[in-house]
């Protein structure tokens, strides 16, 4: 998880693990139901979701300080997971904070 802002590949992640790829990738999948991409995509996203609500950073800063690279590329990503762009799920992640205040 301390690593999720770095490029990572596959083989990066066997070879820390000491196996082979296609051994991590079948594990993975048993332990997680996704594989090793899938899954380091969707925490990437979870962690620029709570960067989005949390702070007012631009989103080509969001994109990168979570592994996502580009304003564009957190764009698609957060589109496919929530149905809404950054901007968009910023302002509904603040106003749903301000209601719950109240």
């Amino acid at each position: 998880m301390r690593h999720l802002d770095e490029p990572l590949t596959v083989a990066d992640l066997a070879r820390h693990a000491g196996v082979s790829v296609r051994t991590l990738s079948r594990r993975f999948h048993d332990e997680t139901g996704a594989g090793p991409l899938q899954w380091l995509l969707r925490r990437r996203v979870e962690r620029a979701r709570a960067l989005l609500e949390t702070t007012t950073l631009p989103m080509d800063q969001v994109a990168r300080a979570r592994g996502l690279g580009t304003a564009h590329s957190l764009r698609l990503h957060l589109l496919r997971r929530t149905g809404l762009p950054p901007g968009a799920y910023r302002s509904a992640s603040s106003r749903l904070t301000a209601t719950a205040a109240h």
